[in-house]
Order: structure tokens, then C-alpha cells, then sequence
């Protein structure tokens, strides 16, 4: 069985050969969304109680305007019961198209929000530690506290005082006196 990433790279390659990556990107990004706030339109393409020739009509209504490359994947994704796949599928995909644009997704996650000066800053940091275009997004939690947690590519940096007052506890506890 073919998984959400190799659906995700043969879009990329096709895309990237046409020259039209930025643009379907946008259309799948707005697929990502529609699929991550309506679970249950992938439960219904990929229902049997459906026939094929019902399904399709489906997904023809509703993707008519993207880019028939996207119609076409999801037209392919739903005759083989996979839409449930859409999700990380797209995620894949903007990946690919992160990845090919030295693009560097991050969450800053701070107990206040940044301004757009600290994410500038934070950006221009981590682009030159990186070598990548830095897209910072703020993410307020106020159970850390204070401090920040970034998460980026897989990477996870822990600098809340919430952790740091947590390590210090820890530390209390194991000292012997």
C-alpha cells in the first residue's frame, strides 16, 4: 500500500516539473484545513455505502476550482478508500515544498505574545543559525510561565521557567543534606 508520503512526493515532483509548486501548495494547504476541521469528509469518500461514480461526483463539486492536479490526487485517493490519508498527505507535501524553498517552519511558544519585532528577531536568529528562511509562529501558553519552546524540524528546545523551576525542584529532592 502506497502511504501519505509517496502521494505526497509523486505531487511534489509533478508540480515541481510544471513549475506550479507555489500555487498548488496554496491548494493544498486549503485542502489540509478543510480535512483537519471536517474529520468526517474523509469518512464519507472513503465509505462503502457510497459508489465509486457517487464519490468522485463529490469530489469534483468540491475541488472544481484547486488545481486538477490536487482534483486528480484526491479523485485517486478516494477511489482507493485513502482519504483519510488527505491530512498527512498535505502535510507532507508542504514539507516537500519547505524543504525545496529553505524554508524553516518554527513555533515559539511564550506565556505572553511576541511582538513582531521579537519575531523578526527570533526569525533572523534562527535563520542564520540554520542557514533557512525562518517562519515564526507564536503560540501562547501562560503555563510556562516565562522564557520560550521552540519547535522546529523535529527539534525541541526547552527554555520556559516552568522547566527550569521544574529541573531546580528535582534537584532539591535528590540533594542530600
Amino acid at each position: 500500500m502506497t502511504g501519505a508520503a509517496e502521494y505526497a512526493r509523486a505531487l511534489f515532483l509533478i508540480t515541481e516539473e510544471d513549475g506550479v509548486t507555489d500555487q498548488v501548495a496554496a491548494d493544498v494547504e486549503t485542502l489540509k484545513r478543510v480535512f483537519e476541521s471536517n474529520p468526517d469528509y474523509a469518512k464519507l469518500l472513503d465509505t462503502p455505502a457510497l459508489d465509486k461514480a457517487q464519490r468522485l461526483a463529490i469530489v469534483s463539486e468540491a475541488l472544481g476550482s484547486m488545481d486538477w492536479r490536487v482534483s486528480n490526487l484526491m479523485k485517486l485517493l478516494t477511489e482507493k478508500h485513502l482519504s483519510h490519508l488527505t491530512v498527512r498527505m498535505a502535510k507532507e507535501y508542504l514539507g516537500l515544498v519547505d524543504e525545496a524553498r529553505g524554508i524553516l517552519r518554527v513555533d515559539a511558544i511564550t506565556a505572553v505574545a511576541m511582538t513582531e519585532e521579537q519575531k523578526r528577531a527570533l526569525s533572523a536568529r534562527l535563520g542564520a543559525k540554520t542557514g533557512k528562511t525562518a517562519v515564526v509562529k507564536n503560540t501562547v501558553d501562560e503555563g510556562i510561565i516565562g522564557g520560550m519552546k521552540l519547535r522546529y524540524a523535529g527539534v525541541q528546545l526547552d527554555g520556559s521557567i516552568k522547566t527550569k523551576l521544574e529541573k531546580f525542584e528535582d534537584g532539591l529532592k535528590t540533594l542530600v543534606l
